[in-house]
């Protein structure tokens, strides 16, 4: 149609524009690099998120003892203490959700190559799954925030953030920019040019 859209505010200016007068973004119709961003930050995320899940994430210190939880560890605790709930929002915002936006990232950058891997509106709405949860992935952050503020008694009882928690973080914010730096736009490039062929014909 010879139009590019601005990504950050969407107004459609004629192709050739080199920034949006509305916003002053520049113009670009395909970003060609961003599948090399998605798989850096990718790759990036996926190293930092198992010592995220071997080291520690909480360090809790009593009176009489120490102790060092993990992850799941963690929420295992929780379980045996009949927390069942609790540990089950623990477990899926940090195991069960971090592992599907992997797979969701990883199969999104791999289906714009290949037209048969799914539907175009089967991957654009795996897309802004990925884009809507990724607001959720700090919640172990905030507990572990919340708990280390909230729980400092001295020589009765500390909670201290462990390494894990760094890691952690940081896997959230690489997998945050992997999804980011995917061009939505290049998912339906396969249909436009269907649509070109089609009419060559």
């Amino acid at each position: 149609m010879g139009l590019v859209a601005c990504t950050r505010c969407t107004k459609a200016w004629p192709v050739g524009t080199q920034s949006c007068g509305r916003c002053g973004h520049k113009l670009v119709s395909r970003d060609y690099g961003s599948l090399q961003r998605v798989w850096a930050f990718w790759v990036v995320g996926l190293m930092c998120y198992i010592p995220a899940n071997v080291y520690p994430m909480l360090r809790t210190k009593t009176l009489f003892q120490n102790e060092e939880s993990t992850i799941i560890g963690g929420a295992v605790d929780l379980a045996h203490h009949g927390a069942i709930g609790i540990a089950f929002i623990i477990l899926l915002a940090s195991v069960v959700i971090p592992l599907a936006k992997f797979w969701a990232i990883a199969f999104l950058a791999i289906s714009v190559k290949s037209r048969r891997m799914a539907s175009n509106h089967a991957r654009h709405f795996m897309y802004e799954i990925v884009e809507y949860i990724g607001r959720w992935s700090m919640i172990d952050i905030f507990v572990v925030a919340i708990l280390s503020s909230l729980v400092q008694l001295k020589t009765l009882a500390t909670i201290n953030p462990g390494p894990a928690s760094m890691f952690f973080a940081i896997s959230v914010i690489f997998t945050m920019l992997s999804a980011q730096a995917f061009d939505s736009r290049m998912i339906w490039d396969d249909q436009a040019e269907d649509g070109d062929s089609t009419q060559d014909d």
